[in-house]
């Protein structure tokens, strides 16, 4: 069985997600997007934790590093789960 795009728009978690202001008009474009929106949206990601390590220091650093733990973790649950 093969998922077309209709099947794939009418993921509940996907319209909550788009519904985020910010966060939605991204995931929307990486998503739907050209093919090179997701390396900008990694440089993105990057350039903002280059910033914070820039303004914040050692805190900036580590603080996003324990964040991505945490939701490496509920991934890995969430792939074991099915």
């Amino acid at each position: 069985m093969t998922m077309t795009s209709d099947d794939t728009s009418n993921h509940f978690t996907r319209k909550i997600t788009y519904r985020i202001p910010l966060l939605g008009r991204i995931a929307r474009e990486t998503v739907e997007g050209d093919e090179d929106t997701p390396f900008y949206a990694i440089a993105m990601v990057v350039g903002l934790w280059g910033s914070a390590v820039l303004i914040w220091g050692y805190a900036g650093l580590i603080i996003p590093a324990l964040i991505l733990v945490a939701v490496m973790f509920l991934t890995l649950i969430r792939i074991t789960l099915g």
